[in-house]
């Protein structure tokens, strides 16, 4: 009982320890390189632009959250289409700063979140979709997953969309030099539960501004 209480009083700075870690990581990469030079740079986010539009296609709005696309320009790419409430949230506030000083006047077509996805409070069943291209693979701890798993259980609404993708297999073992989880189709829609029906998966072969080949898994679920 005694060890039991300890952890418990032990489990919040352990988690605010791990999440400060993470956050001074990204800081740090932002800081030391240009956004188009890390290994997930893309000009344009062209499979998650095209899973995003084929979803909203007949709606009037749809409300997006983009997690961890702080310098990423699936942002530009969905404001320019006219018909998308963005939502863009990172753990890093120098990613953020790439984004906002881009988008110029736009800036304000944006609510702009800064956060851990694990912690960070979002509004419930605010978001018609959910896109997440390479923070989930970075969730080496089943609490890590339990609690991003229920932020998109909370956030999303009942019938939205839910688009993670994460190295697939034949990925790598690390990025940016933290260790990632990679997964087939099956297993990262295994992560989510029963509530999520998986509609499609894809797979990408990314490349790298460095030249390399890293294949990505994407699935594509409802929430019910």
């Amino acid at each position: 009982m005694r060890d039991d209480w300890m952890w418990s009083r032990m489990k919040p700075r352990l988690n605010l320890e791990k999440s400060m870690t993470a956050r001074s990581h990204w800081e740090s990469v932002y800081q030391r390189k240009a956004a188009d030079s890390v290994s997930w740079f893309q000009p344009h986010a062209r499979q998650s632009l095209d899973l995003i539009q084929r979803i909203s296609a007949g709606a009037a709005s749809s409300c997006v959250i983009d997690l961890g696309g702080g310098a990423s320009t699936l942002v530009d790419d969905l404001l320019a289409a006219g018909r998308f409430e963005m939502s863009v949230l990172d753990i890093s506030g120098a990613a953020l700063d790439v984004a906002r000083t881009r988008l110029g006047k736009a800036v304000h077509q944006v609510q702009w979140i800064e956060g851990d996805i694990t912690e960070v409070a979002l509004r419930e069943e605010r978001f018609d979709i959910w896109h997440d291209r390479a923070v989930f693979h970075f969730l080496t701890d089943e609490a890590q997953r339990q609690a991003y798993v229920e932020q998109v259980r909370r956030a999303a609404r009942p019938g939205g969309h839910v688009i993670v993708a994460a190295f697939g297999p034949d990925g790598p073992t690390q990025c940016s030099g933290l260790p990632v989880v990679r997964y087939a189709p099956g297993e990262l829609h295994a992560q989510f539960g029963g509530a999520f029906e998986l509609l499609e998966h894809l797979q990408e072969a990314h490349h790298t501004p460095g030249g390399a080949i890293q294949q990505f898994v994407y699935c594509h679920c409802v929430l019910h």
